[in-house]
């Protein structure tokens, strides 16, 4: 445990020297070390993935759910994502140094405000290895060092894939230190990070709910939180029929392990009978489980009983608890609630939703712009998927999290949420009198 100690304290110093100089690191070194990233991402994907499979395979043998496998799991596909988003941080305008505002005061003084990195960032995540990358290449950019320290669990992977940045920071000459990954998995460092007041400048968990509560009521630092998605889809009785479907399905079964997912889908009672035996059909397909209020549980009863189960599979239908509102299931589940009006679907996502991501589908623009304007969250949709919830899809080329909260940073962080700015006075001898 000594030994884990002096190795965060040692890489502590180092990430703060660091950020010293990656405060005036020239855009030309930082976007060179980036594409670097990104070519070694895919030159080294046999080394990579064979540290992935070590990981997958102990977490699997140990229980871990499905949820957090896929989140553990690297592809081929996943690499590739991961070097193009490395490549999109590359393109994009470089956030330090730019001038905010600028005015001359009355009595000569020209005042600016000229955006600048936090600092040290301390990144805190499980189970998902692409978060090192991620996290890594939007502070290299924002010109911030990090330190990293990932869950057990993917222990393995991330020192690869942080062994790959750091060499390809090396050869571009970007200072030593930038980027640190703590390869303890002793538990205690976690608390000791928090503590680190005078190095990290902010740290950001990205995980579950323990986690984020752990850091959140610990750290002496600013803490950036989110992640915790559980997201809704209002179908109101406007809606196109046909994009209701689509953008439902796409929401829940594209991929149901992440925070962007749907979790409730609330319908109009006037459009109920239309759709949702037209929705439970297709999430049938795909093996969706339906918590069902009453109202929805009785209109699917009744397709259930008009279906051919000898051609078509069976719907998953289970009565609602309390406990499927306000629940983010990260799997084949979603929750399902008829409501009477677009006001009961607003106090519905009022009470029950995390400020994550919300939708509404409807042809009625009234509707769209009251639910727009009055839906608390961080991502607000009209006739789209909240799956786009995304730092990549926002073309921001990576997140470093999703942001729930309202200070200092909302939705996907990305460059310009990793900096701060200072005020730049230049005077020609005023004194204040």
């Amino acid at each position: 445990m000594e030994s884990a100690m002096k190795e965060l304290e040692e890489k502590g110093r180092a990430a703060k020297a660091a950020s010293r100089k990656l405060a005036f690191l020239s855009t030309e070194v930082k976007n060179k070390a980036l594409v670097d990233i990104a070519e070694a991402l895919i030159d080294r994907k046999d080394e990579i993935l064979a540290a992935n499979k070590i990981d997958y395979e102990e977490a699997k043998a140990s229980g871990m759910r499905e949820a957090m496998l896929d989140r553990l799991m690297l592809s081929p596909s996943r690499l590739e994502g991961m070097a193009q988003d490395t490549k999109t941080v590359a393109a994009l305008p470089d956030p330090v140094g730019e001038v905010l505002e600028t005015r001359t005061l009355p009595n000569g003084l020209q005042i600016s405000k000229r955006r600048v990195p936090l600092g040290v960032i301390g990144a805190i995540y499980e189970s998902r290895p692409n978060v090192t990358i991620d996290i890594s290449s939007l502070c290299l950019k924002s010109g911030n060092a990090v330190i990293l320290r990932g869950g057990k669990e993917a222990i393995n992977s991330n020192a690869a894939l942080a062994k790959v940045a750091q060499e390809a920071c090396h050869q571009a000459e970007v200072p030593d230190g930038a980027i640190q990954l703590i390869e303890s998995t002793e538990r205690a460092l976690v608390n000791q990070m928090l503590k680190m007041k005078g190095i990290i400048d902010l740290v950001i968990p990205r995980g579950g709910a323990g986690l984020i509560k752990l850091v959140s009521e610990n750290a002496a630092m600013p803490v950036l939180t989110g992640g915790i998605g559980v997201c809704h889809t209002y179908v109101d009785k406007s809606a196109n029929l046909n994009k209701a479907v689509a953008i439902a399905y796409n929401a829940k079964v594209q991929r149901p392990t992440v925070c962007n997912a749907l979790d409730c889908l609330l319908v109009h009672k006037d459009i109920a009978e239309a759709y949702l035996p037209a929705i439970a059909k297709e999430w049938a397909e795909a093996g969706v489980e339906m918590h069902c209020d009453e109202r929805a549980l009785a209109i699917l009863k009744q397709c259930h009983c008009e279906r051919s189960e000898a051609t078509t599979p069976p719907l998953k239908l289970v009565p609602a608890v309390n406990e499927d509102w306000g629940k983010e299931y990260l799997s084949l589940k979603a929750a399902i609630k008829v409501v009477d009006s677009l006001d009961e679907a607003l106090e519905h996502i009022e009470k029950y939703g995390s400020g994550h991501s919300e939708a509404i589908i409807t042809e009625d623009h009234s509707a769209a712009a009251r639910f727009l304007n009055e839906v608390d969250a961080a991502c607000v949709y009209a006739n789209a998927s909240t799956r786009f919830t995304d730092g990549s899809q926002f073309g921001l080329g990576a997140e470093i999290g999703i942001s729930t909260q309202k200070f200092h940073a909302r939705g996907p962080m990305a460059l310009k949420e990793l900096t701060s700015y200072k005020w730049i006075i230049q005077g020609n001898g005023q004194v204040r009198p």
